[in-house]
């Protein structure tokens, strides 16, 4: 099998110590660039700030700092433009504008480097691009908890039942099911702002690993970057990727928890439940069968949830055996994690934009959570405050229900005298307790399903979401 031998004619910036060109195959699969020049601002941002120290630290002069930083703001300027031209045999974004720079402003752009290795830079500009993109999906996460809310202010009065293992359970208020949702998302924001907390260190000026024996002042670069600290193990700062494992975790979550309201959606659509009509802007039809309305949205964020968690356990294994500091397979941290963001912003955005058109059927609901003896727990506490032992209250009611199956009935439907016949205690008062709204009202613990339970936990979500 005959070598490929030919090379781009851009200059190695390590290729000193070589005597030989790389094997473009080679140089193909160990290029980064079409993944890590979605950092190309930040690493810009950082190097001005690196620049800026230099000069700082009289290791620059005013002159060199000034053209350098000059230079890469015109960089800047033409990547905004989509103006410039990437070349793969530089292999990675931050080799690519170094090399740029270079030709620009002449030999001085080599100087940027000092006291710097590309692998603090990396870390550097990744923990930049998480941090502006946790911003983003902290809006994000704000806003469907907006939608959930409104969706369950404008519904409140909506019976459905309640499952448990998806057989009817106790009947709940719908906005009760969606405020289980706004929960989880607002854990979700905490997370994510534990993760951006922890992630908002600066590794710039650690090195390749081991630090540098130049005099710079890692705190007025941190500074400049709106870093909280400096990562004070320089072994640590390189060779960690932690933070993208808290993103990636977090990401994951809030996917799974996207994936389980998606999953409710489409059974909810389906015309064996007709819970709730999805709008036509977020459906699709079928090209064969003109009657379909399909979930595809709800269904794409469910399989996406899935992807999203992959890059979770790839980053995971990528990591689990790597010793210090900085090896190369640490170069696959950004392809998944730049996934996982977009995933989640653009999931959390068709679900934001969903639930103000979702079409809720609120008889059917009722009807439901009426139909399958969710009212059943409710008449073995009523028996219980009328001296029943539970256990003995909860056989009582288990034959009653057999009844009801054999007669076609439900519990309220069933003639006092027929329950009196197993139970002499039970009264005409039990009607009242069997109805549902009296089922729902009676929930009135803290967290429960009683409308002003429901209404307290809105007002406090409220409260949280617009202080």
């Amino acid at each position: 099998m005959k070598k490929n031998s030919q090379h781009s004619s851009a200059k190695r910036m390590w290729g000193g110590r070589f005597t030989a060109d790389t094997d473009t195959l080679v140089e193909a699969f160990g290029a980064s660039v079409d993944v890590d020049k979605r950092m190309a601002l930040e690493d810009i941002e950082g190097s001005i700030a690196h620049a800026t120290m230099l000069k700082k630290q009289q290791i620059l002069s005013e002159e060199e700092c000034r053209l350098i930083c000059q230079g890469l703001e015109t960089i800047r300027d033409d990547i905004l433009a989509d103006q410039f031209v990437w070349n793969t045999a530089l292999e990675d974004v931050h080799m690519n504008i170094e090399h740029e720079l270079t030709q620009r402003i002449g030999p001085v752009g080599g100087k940027l480097h000092t006291a710097r290795s590309r692998n603090d830079q990396v870390a550097t500009d990744l923990r930049l691009w998480l941090r502006k993109a946790g911003l983003r999906i902290a809006d994000e996460l704000h806003t469907i908890r907006c939608e959930l809310v409104n969706l369950a202010e404008s519904h409140l009065g909506v019976i459905m039942p309640g499952y448990t293992h998806l057989q009817v359970a106790q009947p709940v208020l719908f906005s009760h099911h969606l405020m289980a949702y706004d929960a989880m998302f607002r854990r979700d924001a905490e997370r994510l702002t534990q993760t951006l907390e922890r992630l908002n260190e600066s590794p710039l000026g650690a090195g390749a690993l081991a630090g540098t024996g130049f005099e710079i002042d890692r705190i007025v670069a941190a500074d400049q970057l709106g870093f909280n600290d400096v990562m004070m193990n320089s072994m640590d700062a390189v060779s960690d990727r932690d933070f993208v494992l808290d993103f990636l975790s977090f990401s994951s979550i809030v996917m799974i928890h996207l994936s389980r309201l998606s999953e409710e959606f489409i059974l909810w659509s389906s015309q064996e439940f007709r819970f709730i009509t999805l709008p036509d802007s977020h459906t699709t039809g079928s090209s064969i069968m003109p009657q379909k309305k399909n979930p595809d949205m709800c269904e794409l964020i469910r399989g996406k949830a899935g992807r999203v968690c992959g890059s979770l356990m790839a980053m995971m294994m990528t990591m689990k055996g790597l010793p210090l500091t900085y090896n190369k397979d640490m170069q696959e941290d950004k392809e998944g994690v730049f996934d996982a963001v977009d995933t989640v912003e653009w999931s959390l955005k068709i679900y934001s934009s969903m639930l103000p058109h979702i079409e809720v059927h609120a008889d059917r609901m009722r009807q439901a959570a009426g139909a399958a003896f969710s009212n059943a727990t409710d008449l073995a506490d009523y028996l219980a405050t009328k001296g029943v032992p539970f256990r003995e209250a909860h056989e009582i009611v288990g034959h009653l229900v057999r009844i009801c199956l054999s007669e076609n009935k439900t519990l309220e439907s069933l003639p006092l005298e027929k329950m009196q016949e197993v139970c002499t205690l039970i009264a005409s008062d039990v009607q009242e307790y069997l109805r549902l709204d009296a089922v729902v009202s009676a929930r009135s613990s803290v967290g429960g399903t009683s409308p002003e339970e429901v209404e307290r936990q809105i007002k406090k979500a409220r409260k949280q979401l617009c202080p």
